[in-house]
């Protein structure tokens, strides 16, 4: 029935919490880290470095490092990144379509386990 599915499956990337806002960061072209720190405050420069090293790992964005100084890097999207920005817009159009029947539900999840 899944003989197609690999057995040790990775996870999918998209999932965790910030790479999908990353993704996002990105989507217009290259930025340097500290530009990527405006929009993704909420993040810590700790969080943010581990991130952007996964997804290099990858193969979602690429790392460029300029011999300059101060020194400049700058993280980008490869043709692997883009690709998930149509499923994310997917599931972005999905969330406004159904954000009040999940709300619905949650409430209704809350009443009953309340009880």
């Amino acid at each position: 029935m899944f003989a197609d599915c690999d057995p040790d499956p990775t996870p999918i990337r998209i999932g965790d919490k910030w790479t999908a806002r990353i993704i996002a960061c990105l989507r217009e072209g290259p930025h340097r880290f500290s530009e990527l720190q405006v929009p993704l405050h909420r993040v810590s420069p700790k969080v943010l470095t581990e991130s952007l090293r996964a997804m290099e790992r990858d193969g979602i964005l690429t790392r460029t490092a300029y011999p300059e100084i101060p020194p400049r890097v700058e993280y980008e999207l490869t043709p692997l990144g883009r690709s998930l920005l149509e499923p994310m817009a997917a599931a972005c159009a999905w969330n406004r379509e159904h954000q009040d029947e999940v709300r619905d539900a949650r409430a209704a999840h809350e009443l009953r386990t309340d009880a």
